[in-house]
């Protein structure tokens, strides 16, 4: 009989998509074969603490997302650097639990999606679902991300950067100035699943924007409105990466804000696939996967696009740890593309488990 893969889910996590990270980690132990995977629930609470759960009891309020969070009737981890095999430990007795093959970070946002989790796996020796410290960090950094792509060619929208400290010193007249005008759309640059994200469409609406902005981070990136349809490509690779097809998010709402991706059932419609040409799919195929090389990402992303009435296409931003909610495009996209679910979720651990196998093989020593 061939051995189980034991594999670590993490979720919650220490962000402002806490709640989004629950909702996708629950669809995905749901999906997972269980004759193939031993499971290892670890749920991160909004301090940071790592806590086991059990499969059946580990969410509260699971029917309602707005109210959604972890069982706290849980038992306390620690994570052992080292590389050693005691990788996870109940701090309560110290006792071990199973060494993990590799461990699956369903985590969006800050400490999750920024390479801090994949750094602190690294340093205990356990492969990871989707990209590195580097990919991660300059996936979730927007205006690292975006002067990266700026650099390479490929389109992303006009766009400024406000730092916290320069608050005083830069005018909304200069930003209209610098942007070609109303709207303007203020984003915090290291969050996701449009935390913090307000669109501006007058002077009143400046510095309640920045207010609540700040309060998520202290760097944003301001951009430029754009009359446009929103396209989103599912990638998955690693050397290799391929596309699938393309989506469209065809917004309800104001702008595609939190409330419209995970709330609100009449927020947005998915069209998957996008009803485009031919030629459209296949150049949004090829910027999605140079995105990708770009940015040095693996395993898995979701890069969205902008499409504007004349045909210009802008890559708006990467997630490359895309939500898995059942209502999610990244999955939805495979699908479409012709891999189910429990295929990519298959796929994304052999990925993981293929790279581990490839750096294992890399010198550590000068002398050896």
């Amino acid at each position: 009989m061939t051995r189980k893969i034991q594999l670590g889910i993490l979720f919650g996590g220490r962000s402002a998509e806490h709640e989004v990270s629950i909702q996708s980690a629950r669809n995905i132990i749901e999906a997972l074969d269980k004759d193939k995977y031993d499971l290892t629930l670890i749920g991160i609470d909004k301090d940071g603490g790592w806590y086991l759960n059990e499969t059946t009891r580990f969410l509260l309020e699971a029917q309602t997302p707005e109210l959604l969070k972890l069982n706290e009737a849980r038992q306390a981890l620690a994570l052992l650097p080292g590389g050693s095999g005691h990788q996870l430990v109940k701090t309560a007795d110290m006792s071990q639990l199973p060494t993990l093959d590799v461990a699956f970070p369903v985590l969006h946002g800050t400490y999750g999606e920024d390479g801090a989790v994949q750094g602190l796996l690294k340093m205990a020796g356990i492969p990871c679902v989707g990209s590195g410290i580097l990919g991660s960090a300059v996936g979730m950094d927007k205006d690292v991300m975006k002067r990266l792509l700026r650099e390479a060619g490929i389109p992303t929208p006009r766009f400024v950067v406000l730092h916290a400290s320069q608050r005083a010193e830069i005018s909304l007249e200069a930003v209209l100035e610098e942007l070609g005008g109303y709207p303007l759309f203020v984003k915090p640059a290291n969050l996701g699943s449009s935390v913090g994200i307000h669109k501006i469409k007058s002077a009143a609406d400046w510095e309640p924007a920045l207010e609540d902005a700040f309060g998520f981070d202290h760097k944003l990136v301001i951009e430029a409105g754009l009359n446009c349809r929103e396209i989103e490509c599912s990638v998955l690779g690693n050397e290799t990466p391929r596309a699938s097809l393309p989506g469209e998010v065809i917004v309800q709402a104001e702008f595609y804000s939190y409330e419209a991706k995970y709330i609100s059932e009449d927020g947005a419609r998915l069209e998957i696939p996008a009803h485009l040409p031919p030629e459209q799919i296949s150049e949004i195929q090829r910027l999605a996967v140079e995105t990708f090389r770009c940015l040095n990402c693996e395993g898995l992303a979701r890069v969205d696009f902008f499409l504007t009435p004349d045909n210009q296409l802008y890559v708006n931003e990467i997630n490359t740890l895309p939500g898995f909610t059942r209502i999610s495009m990244y999955p939805k996209l495979w699908e479409a593309s012709g891999i189910s679910y429990r295929d990519l979720l298959d796929q994304l651990v052999e990925l993981a488990l293929h790279k581990a196998r490839q750096d294992r093989g890399l010198r550590t020593s000068y002398l050896d």
